[in-house]
């Protein structure tokens, strides 16, 4: 059995289902559920890429002293942050949402986990939130 089909049996199994269904309201509170249930704190997550207000910024055209004031005040996928809860809060545009800390100015934002990924890969939570992103990207 290959990686993905691996993958696919634990997300279904998270789900209570043969295969992993689509992404509905319902799925993804049975997945948030989860997920408060297995990850460990500390957790520490960053970007797997550039959030959405930074792609002009990262691809080109944007103006880079500007992109460098803007990550003060917003969240960056180069931070680190540390993950506090999981909102009330699910969304099946953007699936679930992660209250974090910033690492280095210790600001705290509310941001879609499957835009996240956990540093250390060798950690449980690498999984569950891989599993999770993957699942939420190919079923939406």
């Amino acid at each position: 059995m290959d990686e993905l089909d691996k993958q696919d049996k634990r997300i279904a199994a998270i789900l209570n289902e043969d295969e992993p269904p689509e992404v509905t309201y319902e799925t993804l509170r049975k997945y948030v559920t989860h997920l408060r249930a297995n990850i460990v704190l500390p957790c520490s997550l960053t970007g797997i890429e550039d959030f959405d207000w930074e792609e002009r910024y990262v691809i080109g055209g944007g103006d880079k002293k500007e992109y460098e004031k803007l990550k003060k005040t917003r969240p960056s996928y180069t931070d680190v942050f540390s993950l506090l809860s999981f909102s009330d809060d699910v969304d099946e545009m953007y699936g679930i949402f992660v209250k974090v800390k910033r690492a280095s100015d210790k600001k705290q934002f509310t941001l879609p986990l499957a835009d996240l990924e956990v540093i250390d890969i060798n950690s449980s939570n690498f999984q569950l939130v891989n599993d999770f992103s993957v699942w939420f990207v190919n079923n939406s």
